[in-house]
């Protein structure tokens, strides 16, 4: 069973996205602090334990996944995210963690010919991912969420195109999930007009 969680959440003028997920085969429960797309911190809970005693459902595990996911959201609202993130995590050792990310290659030039046209990239550990699937959810006020899928060719690039008129680029979002040998990375972006 896969499941996740993605809350945006803005304390004093920082909006900060809050991605969690299960990650089944390093049998952790991460939380994710991300800050205009870079992520800042984590949080990450061992359920080894839990596993081996046995009895341990997927309703367990996503309730715990959602009480972490609710803790570091309250922590951030209350000015104290400082005080949940793990501290192992310092810039050297995230460094040196091969991760997944995905890269929006074309962000300030998107819209043409009543198209939104998205280039991006997944990488790990900073090398190009060939064959990653890309789930791309593309959500805008009063219609429903439209979502499509491409995989990554041997530069770790996909591209794609969805017919769009430009006025609606400004309400719109994009949340986009890579997934790679087990392993997934999710992104959420936002859509603005820029003004010639």
């Amino acid at each position: 069973m896969i499941f996740g969680f993605n809350t945006d959440v803005k304390h004093q003028d920082t909006v900060y996205h809050v991605q969690s997920e299960a990650r089944e085969g390093e049998l952790l429960l991460q939380t994710q602090v991300f800050v205009r797309g870079r992520c800042i911190g984590k949080r990450a809970t061992s359920y080894a334990d839990k596993l081996s005693a046995g009895g341990f459902t997927d309703q367990q595990k996503e309730q715990l996944l959602r009480d972490q996911h609710r803790m570091v959201l309250d922590s951030i609202r209350d000015g104290r995210l400082d005080d949940v993130l793990d501290k192992r995590d310092s810039a050297e050792t995230l460094a040196a963690i091969k991760e997944l990310d995905v890269h929006w290659l074309n962000s300030e030039s998107v819209h043409a010919d009543h198209n939104l046209s998205l280039r991006l990239r997944v990488t790990e550990g900073g090398a190009a991912v060939q064959g990653a699937r890309l789930t791309v959810r593309f959500a805008r006020p009063n219609s429903m969420p439209f979502y499509t899928q491409v995989v990554t060719d041997s530069a770790g690039d996909a591209e794609m195109k969805i017919e769009m008129d430009e006025a609606s680029l400004p309400d719109a979002s994009i949340l986009v999930q890579a997934a790679y040998s087990g392993r997934t990375a999710t992104r959420k972006f936002q859509l603005r007009r820029v003004e010639a």
